[in-house]
């Protein structure tokens, strides 16, 4: 376990699909320990995979005081109802930027051990489930923006003191468990 660099918007791996898990193994539980790390010691309320440069289908979630994970997720929206919220993104770090997301959704898919689980939530928790799983399907939130706030989500972004830098390390490990 440990905390891994977070790749930042500019880099490939955050705009390529992720790839199914097929194995459960020490691998994949490794990796769920990394991406735990370094959500934590990153502040964040999720964490996918293609974030530190793994192109699979894994995230984890710190939401309301509950660590959770989830492979080869599928999300779907509960109801119609939606809301407009302050979203930010490890990847685009010290931006945030009101996105509309489906307010309830539920996902389901397995755990790190192979079984099956399913998430229901609203709120932040809906809203990370949802930001999560447009990274593994290579979308990041500012691509939800409608075009004129898009934009100027865009300018404001690449006048950030790390933009065309890869990646950035947190370096404050905070771990609840």
């Amino acid at each position: 376990m440990s905390v891994t660099p977070i790749r930042l918007l500019g880099d490939p791996v955050l705009r390529t699909p992720a790839a199914p898990v097929v194995d459960f193994d020490q691998e994949l539980r490794r990796l769920v320990a990394d991406l735990t790390d370094t959500m934590f010691a990153a502040g964040g309320a999720g964490l996918a995979a293609p974030q530190i440069g793994i192109g699979l289908r894994v995230f984890t979630w710190y939401v309301d005081g509950e660590v959770g994970h989830l492979v080869n997720p599928e999300v779907t929206p509960v109801g119609e109802e939606t809301e407009e919220g302050p979203e930010g993104c490890l990847s685009i770090p010290g931006y945030t930027f009101d996105c509309r997301r489906h307010l309830y959704v539920a996902a389901t898919g397995f755990d790190l051990h192979g079984e099956p689980v399913r998430v229901e939530g609203s709120h932040l928790l809906a809203r990370a489930v949802q930001h999560e799983v447009d990274h593994l399907d290579g979308v990041l939130f500012v691509d939800r923006l409608d075009a004129e706030a898009r934009a100027a989500a865009l300018a404001a972004i690449g006048e950030a003191e790390w933009a065309g830098a890869g990646a950035w390390v947190p370096r404050v490990e905070v771990s609840p468990h």
